[in-house]
């Protein structure tokens, strides 16, 4: 039984100032009966949700997506996922752009190089992206900023971390004790512990 499906992503968590509700909300109303979304990066080489949609969607159904970037940044991807579309007798819509559809297990030349091409620029302007930021960090460490997280100091060790430790330091109690009632990591307690030693023996010399 065909249905109509939307896929929407994004690279972002919404702390980080993307959502998806855009995409959600134009994909219904081009009507998408059912919404996959996920946030991972565009040219990431696995995307979990589009993977298992394209596995387990039905013969004659119909995939809708806001832009071709939205399914991959990478040509190479892309071109795969056509090819699963062809396979699959599939119909793609790029919301006010083409349409691709396949249903009778054929793809139409022209439109195929349409979006190979779209692929490419979208590669094209994610390269440039990323060649912006790196420059943007560049001139800001030539200008003494500093870049990336602040270093873990023992002002964010919590309090229960000090009242525990020296249960640890005296072996009544295990890392993953520690780990536990502390409510950290078990890589994160690891770290305040190296931490500790470390300031222990920097007070001895």
């Amino acid at each position: 039984m065909s249905k109509q499906y939307g896929f929407a992503r994004c690279s972002l968590g919404e702390e980080k100032g993307q959502d998806l509700n855009r995409q959600i909300r134009e994909l219904k109303e081009a009507g998408a009966e059912e919404i996959i979304s996920e946030r991972v990066h565009g040219d990431s080489k696995v995307k979990p949700q589009l993977d298992f949609l394209l596995e387990h969607i039905e013969p004659n159904s119909s995939l809708y997506v806001t832009e071709v970037s939205r399914l991959s940044r990478s040509t190479q991807q892309l071109c795969e996922i056509l090819n699963t579309i062809k396979n699959k007798h599939l119909r793609l819509v790029i919301l006010n752009s083409v349409t691709i559809d396949c249903r009778n297990g054929n793809i139409d030349p022209m439109s195929m190089a349409f979006l190979q091409m779209a692929g490419v620029f979208s590669e094209l302007e994610l390269s440039m992206i990323r060649m912006r930021v790196k420059s943007g960090l560049a001139n800001a460490r030539s200008k003494g900023k500093r870049i990336g997280r602040r270093p873990t100091t023992k002002e964010d060790f919590p309090a229960t971390f000090f009242k525990y430790y020296p249960a640890y330091e005296n072996g009544t109690m295990t890392v993953v004790e520690l780990a536990r009632i502390c409510e950290l990591s078990r890589p994160t307690a690891y770290k305040y512990i190296k931490m500790m030693k470390e300031n222990a023996s920097a007070a001895e010399s």
